[in-house]
């Protein structure tokens, strides 16, 4: 009855080395999923930290276009600027120049009405009794035009001869107008054989003048007066 062998304490141990193995494995198990989850952990905590960075960098860098697209703007504010500061300073030169320009004009025509010397003479402006004639001037400045004709001379009242033409220069010379925008009115004797009185108008009848002439031996028709009228009625 003692020298027989019982099971109970075999099974026993079996049973207590399988829940040793079992504990083991849980406890590899829950060890692993520490270390997983540390690894996770840590991974977003890496993460997180970086963020800030990169946001600084985008920051950064959008602070960086708003300050250059600023002194873009500005630098095209001071072109501008200067620009329009040009034009204002050339529109006040030009309006200086202008005024200058008038300014003369006015004290030479103030020279000219007073009777004062001009280059190569003196012009006088006289006021007249005719009625037609709102003034006459003389400049001692004028000189004859010019003769192709030789010997004796003898003053032609016939269109294109050559005292004719001679005539009308003298008149054209007096006047300042041109001969193509000039109608003759009339040219006839002015008292003696040796003169002659011419009347023109401008082509748009703005200018009106009765020219007279004297002949220069040698030297051909010279202007010695000349009437500024008002109309030519009466005028010949």
């Amino acid at each position: 009855m003692n020298d027989e062998k019982k099971p109970y304490p075999s099974r026993l141990n079996k049973k207590n080395r399988s829940n040793s193995i079992l504990n083991m494995m849980i406890g590899l198990v829950f060890t692993l999923v520490i270390i997983t989850g540390a690894f996770i952990f840590f991974d977003n905590g890496e993460q997180s930290a970086e963020e800030p960075e990169s946001v600084q960098i985008t920051t950064d860098t959008e602070q960086q276009t708003s300050e250059e697209g600023s002194n873009t703007e500005e630098a095209d504010a001071a072109e501008d600027s200067e620009k329009d500061s040009e034009a204002e300073a050339e529109k006040e030169k030009e309006a200086e120049e202008a005024a200058k320009e008038e300014k003369e004009k006015a004290e030479e025509a103030e020279k000219t009405k007073e009777g004062k010397v001009t280059v190569g003479g003196t012009i006088t402006r006289e006021a007249s009794n005719d009625p037609i004639v709102a003034e006459s001037i003389i400049n001692t400045s004028w000189e004859p035009v010019g003769t192709t004709q030789k010997g004796k001379h003898v003053s032609v009242y016939e269109k294109d001869s050559i005292d004719w033409k001679e005539k009308i220069k003298a008149i054209t010379y007096a006047t300042g107008l041109a001969e193509d925008n000039m109608y003759v009115m009339m040219i006839k004797n002015g008292g003696g054989p040796q003169k002659s009185i011419g009347v023109v108008q401008s082509k748009d009848q703005s200018e009106k003048y009765r020219v007279h002439l004297e002949w220069i031996d040698g030297k051909g028709w010279k202007p010695v007066k000349m009437d500024v009228l008002k109309t030519l009625e009466g005028a010949y």
